[in-house]
């Protein structure tokens, strides 16, 4: 067995004689401004290097304008709910204090809330809430049920 390499490494690729080893001006290696600071800092639009940390902990929505951009409107912020959850979450309602079972159906009190009307009405439901959708209350209705409105507005009542 022969004790000789077969291939030596070269001298030449380790960077001897260079003072900054393949990283550019000396300047660009200094101090954190090279790579955008800490934190935060240098995820702006064209910051490559810490797109994917951004998008592992944020999401994809850390980018980019979101909603009414202006400053002095602000974004509606206000509590809405599906008729389809209310159905499928009333023990939770009840287990909470917001619900309780009356001899006819469902009495519930959902004062921050505006009703939507997406998913059907299979119990009557007894709803006090913020505001509810035009769909909302023909449904509650026709299941036999009622929502009282606690602020009215005009896209809140049904015009008939």
């Amino acid at each position: 067995m022969s004790l000789n390499k077969t291939k030596k490494r070269k001298k030449k690729g380790r960077m001897r004689g260079t003072s900054t080893h393949g990283g550019g001006a000396r300047k660009k290696r200094k101090k954190s401004g090279h790579k955008g600071g800490v934190g935060m800092a240098g995820s702006g639009k064209r910051a490559d290097q810490k797109k994917t940390l951004i998008t592992k902990l944020y999401g994809h929505s850390y980018f980019g304008k979101k909603g009414i951009t202006s400053k002095k409107t602000q974004r509606d912020k206000r509590k809405r709910i599906n008729i389809k959850n209310i159905e499928l979450n009333i023990e939770t309602y009840v287990k909470r204090g917001l619900a309780k079972k009356v001899k006819d159906g469902w009495e519930i009190n959902l004062k921050n809330y505006k009703i939507l009307g997406k998913g059907d009405v299979k119990n009557k439901l007894f709803i006090k809430a913020e505001g509810a959708s035009v769909s909302a209350i023909k449904k509650i209705k026709k299941a036999g049920g009622e929502i009282s409105v606690l602020k009215k507005t005009e896209s809140d009542s049904p015009e008939i």
